[in-house]
């Protein structure tokens, strides 16, 4: 492995690559914060390498003001995030997670955008209890969040069920292939020490005693859908079939991610680009030297240029095809052709070749929680207890009740209208198809409302929809609470990006199929400019669109916005 101080060419390391590096693989004083009752914190430090283990600290945000006027430290809790590849689980688990989030959870389970489950406002006595409990069932935190490899996410969608078994597989076989190896997980949440080793046990032969300058995070789609923003992961894969839908391979393409930084120009959103395609007997190797190759040459200096895109754009993509090539002992081969012709989910019910049902269910904003009106969480909990399939998380926050038997349809039809969770039927298009991230008041980095403000924004979205009779019309919104877009409001044909309490950049664009950025139409503008521009956009769309164009496709074609350029293809 090449030394980090010869490849940042003497720059200066950020603080946390001597936290890593210090941290004897990700141990840290972890064990004596969790063992202090005196505060509900632990150390700045332990902060970071907590992440690893799946955790961030957080606090509330409403009630942080009023804290410091009593004097008191903030109300601190932890979220927890699970390693979920694929996004797939069964029912046993479904009821196992559900009853860590009723016991210790402040807000329930909620499904994030990589197809897994996250649990806000732990407190630090109970981390423990609660990742301990996920790794009973047969889950795990590791690798969840930090400077690794991040839950791998795979197609989910129920209609090309003969190939979701296939890439499902692949997934898994990735996500254990480049998982960190440390044993302090072990010692710290299954063996729950006091005190935890020195690590000299440990080594990590892919991610290094320093681990990744950044996260990194791969995804697989099948075409023709496109349900998991392929290009906007570090590392694309678009699965290959044959005509009797057997897996050939991978079409690769790296280089994208959503995260940028408010006023920092040198920080932007980017779509990973094709480079090749390798036979599926190949893709372990080729995704592990892909992590090398980010590993060795990420910017380990300022955290904000580390992630995968920028070592691409500061050194070409042919620069990097033409690196992963000289690792590997086989060749990358051209891009072998594919379409994409949906993007998001499919709701209700669609039965598959092989007899078997699938339910697809909205979540809005993939909150499990019980409310008066819709006890979601309870009703998921009712469901889990008669199911004899599997349960598969969306990149859209939604959940498809898979596998499900002609003769349970009806029973789990009747739990579903009972308990509230038919939010699908009736709902507009765009309700269906939008997004928003956690934001306030737990998330740190919230600038603006996400999740709360999207319920009263889609009611007065929606009225200017049925007035320009679009009500049905699916377009794809995008919410998120601040630049860095875990909602990926950049891939939005509308994205809305949090500045400030009540201010939002308006951006516009984006394509149907998920291969196209949106792009800023307005800057940081309040909920009276967003309507009123959107409301003669739906006008003019209504006007002149072409027969079957979708929204983003038209602003983009009627110059309203011009979406950014891609970067130069490679040679092959």
């Amino acid at each position: 492995m090449t030394d980090t101080l010869t490849i940042t060419k003497n720059k200066k390391l950020s603080a946390l690559e001597h936290i890593k590096e210090q941290s004897r693989f990700l141990r840290g004083t972890i064990d004596l914060g969790l063992a202090d009752r005196t505060t509900g914190s632990i150390s700045e430090a332990d902060t970071k390498l907590l992440k690893f283990h799946g955790s961030y600290q957080q606090d509330n945000r409403d009630v942080r003001d009023e804290r410091r006027r009593q004097k008191l430290e903030p109300d601190y809790g932890f979220m927890v995030r699970v390693r979920l590849p694929g996004g797939v689980l069964t029912p046993r688990q479904w009821l196992d997670l559900d009853d860590l989030a009723s016991r210790h959870a402040s807000s329930g389970l909620r499904i994030t955008t990589r197809q897994t489950f996250q649990y806000h406002g732990i407190r630090k006595e109970h981390l423990r209890d609660v990742i301990g409990g996920i790794a009973a069932t047969g889950l795990s935190t590791l690798a969840a969040c930090g400077d690794d490899v991040r839950n791998v996410v795979c197609s989910v969608n129920p209609l090309p069920s003969s190939s979701h078994a296939q890439v499902y597989e692949w997934a898994l076989k990735l996500m254990e292939h480049v998982k960190p190896h440390t044993t302090a997980y072990q010692e710290l949440w299954i063996d729950r020490r006091e005190r935890t080793s020195d690590g000299a046990q440990d080594e990590e032969p892919l991610l290094g005693k320093t681990y990744l300058p950044r996260k990194f995070k791969f995804g697989i789609a099948v075409p023709p859908y496109n349900d998991i923003d392929v290009f906007a992961q570090d590392f694309g894969l678009i699965a290959i079939f044959d005509e009797r839908h057997q897996l050939q391979g991978f079409n690769l393409a790296p280089g994208g991610s959503m995260g940028a930084t408010a006023g920092d120009a040198k920080t932007y959103p980017a779509l990973a680009d094709l480079i090749g395609y390798v036979p599926k007997e190949h893709l372990l190797e080729t995704c592990w030297h892909a992590v090398a190759v980010q590993r060795d040459f990420g910017d380990r200096g300022e955290r904000k240029h580390a992630r995968l895109k920028y070592t691409i754009d500061d050194r070409g993509l042919q620069w990097f095809r033409d690196e992963l090539q000289s690792r590997l002992p086989f060749g990358i081969e051209p891009p072998r052709p594919y379409r994409f012709e949906h993007h998001g989910d499919c709701f209700g019910w669609v039965e598959t070749g092989d007899g078997r049902w699938h339910l697809t269910l909205r979540i809005p904003s993939g909150r499990l929680i019980d409310t008066p009106d819709r006890p979601r969480q309870s009703g998921m909990r009712e469901i889990a207890r008669i199911h004899q399939g599997e349960f598969r998380m969306t990149c859209d926050q939604n959940v498809v009740i898979a596998n499900v038997a002609a003769k349970d349809k009806d029973a789990i039809d009747a739990l579903v209208r009972r308990y509230g969770l038919d939010d699908h039927v009736g709902a507009s298009g765009l309700r269906l198809h939008a997004l928003a991230c956690v934001a306030l008041p737990t998330c740190g980095l919230a600038m603006a409302e996400s999740e709360r403000y999207l319920p009263t924004l889609l009611g007065k979205l929606e009225a200017l929809l049925e007035r320009h009779g679009l009500r049905e019309e699916p377009i794809h919104l995008r919410m998120s609470g601040c630049p860095n877009g875990c909602s990926r409001p950049y891939m939005g044909e509308i994205g809305l990006v949090g500045r400030a309490v009540g201010k939002y950049d308006l951006r516009l664009g984006a394509d149907h199929a998920g291969e196209r950025l949106n792009a800023l139409y307005r800057e940081n503008v309040g909920e009276d400019v967003i309507l009123a521009a959107l409301d003669g956009l739906f006008g003019r769309f209504a006007a002149e669109r072409t027969a079957g164009e979708h929204f983003g496709d038209f602003l983009a074609r009627a110059g309203i916005v011009e979406p950014p350029r891609r970067r130069p293809a490679v040679q092959y």
